[in-house]
């Protein structure tokens, strides 16, 4: 079986991710509601997430083709370093000036399904050095399953502030969830030292004959070309996603008037069976090519999506957000490895920064926008127009692999 090839080094990052989502998913219900709770308004709380998603793909725009060279364990290490001082001034204080600066550090509420926010692209970069080419699909759509259920465990947590606020009234409630993102980073911090690495040399090109240089310099050409095309569909995903993502427990607390104690419970739900769902896409893949098993789940998703907001109850919309989740969030592994898979190993931390950027970048636009049209009482508006979003960006994808002879829609892009 395949996991039996994965290195136990390879596994060792697998739970550094799992650890660090568990705070991720209790913010992902509870760091919007929390700023509610101190009367922030949705557009200040969606330029807030504007704001946190521009500052982490700038940064991770420079991350990834970094530790290309001088390797990975390093980035990481820092990365959890700065999540325990984002926790920590989270813990000790709810100024705006202060949770608008730990909130930039730690990516809070952004839903990252355990990624190391502008660092990813270099976790995802180590990860598909620790995996045989043929078993990478299978092993980032197991990575993204437990990212997944570590946020699911978190989302679960997030129902705290509703049992504690006969001790802790009012805002209060929601510090103890930045615990969690402490604990997460102190446990990630402990198992990266346990993960050893060998640092990669840059390439000597020195001794190589013009023949042999000519080819890499079309070979990167080439890919170039690919990554390109790349970004510009993947941004139409993130204006997308920002429409709907970021702010979707406010969603459902200003659509049918729920709290932490409800939209808790439904957002793990809702990760699990997308945890379920990535795993199941990992054989799929296997079966009948990445392309094709992502487009397929990507348009049902995208039906479900479009249905979302008119659902007349919250039992309903819960429902519908759980099959939808499970649809369209359940391809990320595989579309990792997909991605990853268009560049030679030695550029893959350049292609996971790419990638990063191309979704985080425009994604950031989406909060601002959800917010002042959920302030001007347009609640549906934001998911039509991050679905139509997401329909071009499908029909683009399959265009963009359909071309490459590397990638044929019917067989494992490995």
């Amino acid at each position: 079986m395949w996991y039996a090839r994965l290195t136990r080094e390879a596994r060792l990052l697998i739970v550094v991710r799992a650890a660090r989502s568990v705070g991720q998913g209790a913010l992902v219900v509870g760091f919007a509601l929390y700023l509610h709770a101190l009367h922030w308004s949705a557009p200040a709380i969606g330029a807030l997430f504007m704001a946190a998603l521009l500052a982490s793909a700038t940064l991770a725009l420079f991350m990834g083709p970094l530790s290309d060279t001088r390797g990975r364990k390093t980035f990481l290490q820092v990365y959890e370093w700065v999540q325990v001082a984002a926790a920590l001034m989270a813990l000790t204080d709810s100024r705006a000036s202060v949770l608008t600066i730990a909130a930039i550090l730690g990516g809070f509420g952004h839903g990252l399904n355990g990624g190391a926010g502008p660092f990813a692209p270099v976790e995802l970069a180590w990860l598909s050095e620790l995996v045989e080419a043929r078993d990478r699909a299978a092993a980032y759509s197991l990575n993204t399953a437990m990212g997944f259920l570590g946020m699911a465990l978190g989302a679960l947590l997030a129902a705290l502030p509703s049992f504690l606020g006969t001790v802790l009234p009012g805002p209060l409630a929601y510090r103890p969830l930045f615990l969690l993102v402490l604990l997460g980073a102190l446990l990630g911090l402990v198992l990266l030292r346990t993960i050893p690495e060998v640092v990669r040399p840059e390439p000597d090109q020195k001794h190589d004959t013009d023949e042999t240089r000519a080819v890499a310099d079309a070979l990167t050409r080439a890919e170039n070309r690919k990554l390109l095309k790349l970004f510009g569909i993947n941004a139409l995903n993130g204006i997308g996603i920002g429409f709907m993502g970021p702010l979707m427990a406010y969603w459902f607390a200003i659509r049918f008037h729920h709290g932490p104690l409800s939209i808790g419970p439904i957002m793990s739900v809702a990760l699990v069976v997308t945890a379920v769902s990535s795993l199941l896409v990992g054989r799929l893949t296997r079966r009948y090519g990445v392309v094709k098993s992502v487009l397929v789940m990507r348009y049902l998703g995208l039906a479900v999506l479009l249905i979302l907001p008119l659902s007349p109850s919250f039992s309903i919309a819960a429902i519908l957000y759980i099959i939808r989740s499970a649809l369209n969030r359940g391809t990320a592994g595989a579309r990792q490895a997909l991605n990853l898979g268009l560049v030679r190993g030695h550029r893959r931390g350049l292609a996971a920064s790419l990638n990063n950027v191309s979704v985080q970048m425009p994604r950031a636009v989406g909060p601002v926008f959800a917010g002042l049209l959920y302030h001007a009482g347009f609640l549906a508006l934001p998911f039509f127009i991050g679905g139509g979003f997401q329909a071009i960006y499908l029909i683009l994808y399959r265009r963009l692999f359909r071309d490459s002879p590397s990638v044929p829609l019917s067989t494992s892009s490995e």
